[in-house]
């Protein structure tokens, strides 16, 4: 689950969502030195049972923000720097991914952060309690480009409706993506949500959508398409970046090529 290609399929196994997709990697000799030496304390094995956030983090009652893949950790670290006053659980699959946060743990002397190295949806169903989180972050998840592919793309109501359920009233949920017709299907999503309010003041058009993409009554529902009121009505939209999200080096290529990032962030009612 890298923080690219997170996340990844909702297809159907068991009747379930998965978080990502296993991908090939190296753990280097520093990597697997962090997670010997720094696991023990700041990695969290996954168990079928509550996870007490407050005991994860030695008693600290500061607010809980959860990550959902976060790569190889660079922009995590920044921001459980740059927020030291929030505590961070962090979920990644991917060894190499998990032994470079941990070594940057280690090099910045970051006390708010702790990892599990596990499925994101298993850790949503079995470890964390409603209305336990006070804000989740999911950065550039896969978009899975082709079209016969988007019934594989993470934000889709079911996972949200998970998502919500974590959090606290009033906690919020930011996401981010460069990939334009994953932002509309993300906000469409996430719009259609009840217990969701947009935070954006912007108001917008779809532009990737268009009436072949329309669902149809024989469809799975399963796969995200917009409705014919969706694609012809005014969304509320995006938020501008939000300062405790550092610029990427891959966004900071992307930008500079003129490709768009799109931030999304709602409250919980």
């Amino acid at each position: 689950m890298s923080q690219d290609s997170i996340e990844n399929i909702l297809e159907k196994r068991l009747n379930r969502i998965r978080s990502f997709v296993l991908r090939a990697g190296r753990t280097t000799a520093g990597q697997q030195r962090a997670i010997d030496e720094l696991g023990p304390r700041y990695l969290i094995p996954f168990k079928e049972s509550s996870l007490n956030l407050q005991d994860a983090f030695n008693g600290s009652s500061q607010s809980k923000i959860l990550e959902i893949g976060f790569g190889m950790g660079e922009t995590t670290a920044k921001i459980a720097a740059l927020r030291s006053g929030d505590d961070f659980l962090a979920i990644e699959v991917h060894p190499p991914g998990v032994g470079a946060l941990l070594k940057l743990i280690g090099e910045n002397q970051l006390t708010n952060l702790r990892l599990i190295r596990h499925d994101a949806v298993e850790v949503l169903e079995k470890m964390l309690a409603p209305n336990s989180l006070d804000g989740i972050h999911i950065y550039f998840a896969d978009p899975w480009h082709k079209k016969r592919h988007h019934k594989r793309r993470l934000i889709q109501s079911e996972f949200v409706e998970l998502l919500t359920s974590r959090l606290k009233p009033g906690g919020y949920l930011h996401l981010a993506t460069d990939w334009h017709n994953y932002a509309e299907q993300m906000l469409l999503v996430l719009n259609a949500q009840s217990t969701l309010v947009n935070t954006s003041i912007e108001k917008m058009t779809l532009e990737t959508y268009s009436a072949d993409d329309v669902a149809k009554a024989s469809e799975s529902i399963k796969e995200f398409k917009p409705s014919p009121e969706q694609l012809s009505a005014m969304h509320p939209g995006y938020v501008d970046r939000p300062s405790y999200r550092p610029i990427t080096k891959f966004e900071a290529r992307g930008l500079k090529l003129g490709h768009g990032v799109w931030d999304l962030v709602y409250k919980k009612k």
